[in-house]
């Protein structure tokens, strides 16, 4: 579990420069984006009331914090840049690891770069009343990529406390809605009203009540909590992480379980179950809320609050994703170039630059939206693989150093991957075509792997 035996004495290492207030902020500004705003509307059209929806939070929040306390013990045990990465490969080997590797960088990290940039632009279009053409949107997705990546390569201190500034903007924002929606909201009697007459546009019958409408709900409620694990990738550059890491992962996960229930109780206040039912599919709940209680001239603050909450996400997802490359270079399972370390600044700045280069070749392709919706089934699969390595490896290394335990192993980790199995099956059967074209797209990383195989043996 060295963090480098190929390293020379000399050599650049990477800075354990991020305290827990920057940590856990990474987390914060990596999670809350477009979903506590935009998942109400169909989750209510899933399951039919404000209280289910409420409870489709709630579950998705723990089985979120069972998989960040599984985390933060593997995190902690192995603080190595790659985070996932690594516990896949000590569990599991190289080839799940480097598909992991694959889909993570490639697909889930460059593609999603790409679409959060464009969604950065559409709102600073919004924002300033510009309307821009098909190209000009990609040239400026492109820049805000470029102005992301140059940040990057400064030192991950200076990045940490970027991410400290945005995560207290967004938490002051979703926690102002809905404190908004309980005080001037005030509508107890909504969170009795059923919401299975609502128009529900675009919700197909299948996902809708129900066993499989709860979990559909669930798999909204996750998409927005998606981000959890990422602090794991940059653990390599965090200060004292036997410590810091399992701090950061759990109190971010519980912050943000509270302010997704907060909001979404104050959605419930403000606006009634059918109302939200009948909205528009482009529509924003929270801005909806906020219109009705200021006034539609209020919705340029809520139009800046979601740009500057998609930036920070764009900002902590490249910074996160940004590390995996470095690790698998670092492995010999990329080309070893990309494990190279500024001195100057003691980022891996090539790693940065290539990240960058994909995902604009991305915002050029136009084609990243659509990777990102079908990745999601192996996303599951793959925060699957990284939990069951606790099994694994406290097997396998019964003795090894474990800063910090899980509490009540196994049955935490154990309800993790009994939620995620359900999921899984259940996206199965209501989405087939996608979960095996999410599939295939990760298995095309084969050919990749046994290349790179061919050539470092060689």
């Amino acid at each position: 579990m060295a963090i480098d035996s190929n390293a020379s004495p000399t050599a650049p290492t990477l800075a354990r420069s991020l305290s827990l207030i920057p940590a856990a902020a990474l987390i914060v500004t990596n999670v809350i984006g477009t979903g506590v705003f935009l998942k109400a509307r169909v989750m209510t059209c899933n399951v039919g009331s404000p209280s289910l929806v409420l409870l489709a939070w709630a579950v998705a929040g723990l089985l979120t914090l069972a998989g960040a306390l599984c985390v933060a013990e593997l995190t902690a045990m192995m603080p190595r840049s790659g985070g996932q990465y690594n516990f896949i490969d000590a569990a599991f080997g190289k080839v799940w690891a480097f598909l992991y590797g694959w889909m993570e960088t490639l697909l889930d990290g460059a593609a999603s770069i790409a679409a959060i940039a464009a969604v950065c632009v559409i709102f600073a279009g919004d924002l300033f009343s510009a309307v821009l053409t098909p190209f000009q949107l990609q040239l400026a997705t492109a820049g805000t990529i470029a102005l992301v990546m140059l940040l990057n390569l400064a030192p991950v201190q200076a990045n940490g406390w970027v991410a400290s500034i945005v995560a207290a903007l967004k938490m002051a924002l979703v926690a102002g809605i809905g404190i908004a929606g309980l005080l001037l909201g005030g509508h107890v009697s909504h969170l009795a009203i059923d919401a299975g007459h609502g128009a529900c546009a675009g919700v197909p019958e299948t996902a809708r009540l129900g066993l499989s409408g709860f979990g559909a709900a669930m798999i909204g409620a996750l998409w927005a909590y998606n981000g959890w694990n990422d602090l794991s990738m940059v653990a390599e550059e965090v200060e004292n992480p036997d410590h810091t890491v399992p701090r950061a992962i759990i109190g971010s996960s519980l912050l943000i379980i509270a302010l997704y229930l907060l909001v979404n109780l104050g959605y419930f206040l403000a606006l009634s179950p059918i109302d939200i039912a009948d909205l528009p599919e482009s529509a924003s709940v929270g801005g909806v809320v906020m219109a009705t209680l200021f006034g539609a001239g209020i919705a340029w603050l809520l139009t800046l609050g979601m740009l500057t909450a998609n930036l920070g996400a764009l900002h902590s997802t490249f910074l996160a994703v940004s590390r995996l490359p470095f690790a698998m270079a670092r492995d010999g399972l990329l080309p070893r170039g990309l494990s190279v370390i500024s001195p100057r600044t003691q980022v891996p700045s090539r790693a940065v630059l290539a990240l960058g280069a994909v995902a604009i070749g991305f915002a050029f392709s136009g084609s990243f939206d659509t990777l990102t919706d079908i990745i999601v089934f192996m996303l599951l699969v793959f925060n699957s693989l990284a939990v069951a390595a606790i099994f694994v490896l406290r097997r396998r290394f019964p003795d090894a150093p474990r800063p910090y335990r899980v509490p009540a192993y196994p049955l935490v980790a154990g309800l993790f991957l009994a939620g995620t199995g359900f999921l899984l099956v259940n996206t199965l059967i209501a989405t087939p075509w996608r979960a095996l074209a999410s599939i295939a797209v990760v298995m095309a990383g084969l050919p990749v792997y046994l290349w790179q195989m061919r050539r470092v043996s060689r």
